[in-house]
């Protein structure tokens, strides 16, 4: 074996332009990355009936071109980070997205006790409910990257009720998705109900027992709406947010599963109302 500087010389000039040809058939083969989203957030004052709102919005601003919009209104503690996760979400997945805000600007109940309160004035007076979700609505639509023709509305909990609240009142919206919310409702549809109805609640809700899921049903049918249910095993309420703790026999935990199944869900049904 030759074993001298100048042969090693010799060798690296040889072969100095195969490595290099070859570093650069390498870098030429590695894929273009796609631009990653760019999520911007904001907060957005409203009114309804003179009373200051404020909702948290979200878009994806590495394209100018309308898209459509998602309503997200928010379980009984108000807008949450709960609720700007999942407005983000759905931003960073195309859609234009507002956290509507039912209580009021500064009203954000800090317990359960609190919460329950607050969330008991809107559950028995469907019609101050409705106003403020359809201000929310409204600030959504008018919104410059949203498609206004392409909404729909979404909601957690006392939201899930909302947002059934919107369908019965025949909003002017593709769709709504209820995820473990309250499915009675004082004023039931007078007529057809025009906006597809997906909902999604725990087989084991205490807050949603089979007798109100079954007068729901004939609610729906009675109303001719496109409506559908799914029903998730071992699911309480709240299923779908963790800060609901792991103990199921509270009547509220969060459960992976059927938080996984329903998310997926919701973005078939999106599929077919905006396609």
């Amino acid at each position: 074996m030759i074993d001298s500087p100048r042969f090693t010389h010799a060798l690296k000039f040889l072969f100095w332009p195969v490595v290099v040809a070859v570093a650069a058939c390498a870098v030429a083969v590695i894929p273009a990355q796609p631009a990653r989203a760019a999520v911007r957030t904001q907060n957005i004052t409203y009114t309804s009936d003179s009373v200051t709102l404020e909702g948290y919005l979200a878009y994806d601003d590495t394209t100018t071109g309308k898209r459509p919009g998602v309503l997200v209104v928010h379980e009984w503690k108000g807008i949450t980070a709960y609720e700007k996760m999942r407005v983000e979400q759905l931003a960073s997945m195309g859609y234009v997205a507002l956290a509507a805000d039912i209580y009021g600007k500064g009203v954000r109940p800090t317990t359960g006790e609190e919460a329950a309160r607050t969330a008991s004035i809107y559950r028995g007076n469907r019609q101050l409910l409705r106003a403020r979700a359809l201000a929310g609505l409204k600030t959504l639509k008018e919104f410059r990257y949203t498609d206004s023709s392409r909404v729909a509305a979404i909601g957690y909990c006392f939201g899930g009720t909302t947002v059934l609240e919107l369908a019965r009142a025949n909003a002017d919206l593709a769709g709504v998705v209820s995820f473990h919310g309250g499915l009675n409702t004082p004023n039931t549809a007078g007529g057809p109900i025009k906006p597809k109805v997906l909902v999604l609640t725990g087989a084991d809700d205490p807050h949603v027992p089979p007798a109100e899921r079954l007068a729901f049903e004939g609610e729906m049918r009675a109303a001719g709406a496109d409506w559908q249910t799914n029903i998730y095993s071992g699911a309480v309420h709240s299923f779908t947010n963790p800060a609901s703790g792991n103990n199921p026999s509270s009547g509220a935990a969060y459960n992976e599963k059927a938080d996984r199944r329903s998310f997926a869900a919701m973005k078939l049904f999106f599929s077919e109302l905006f396609r």
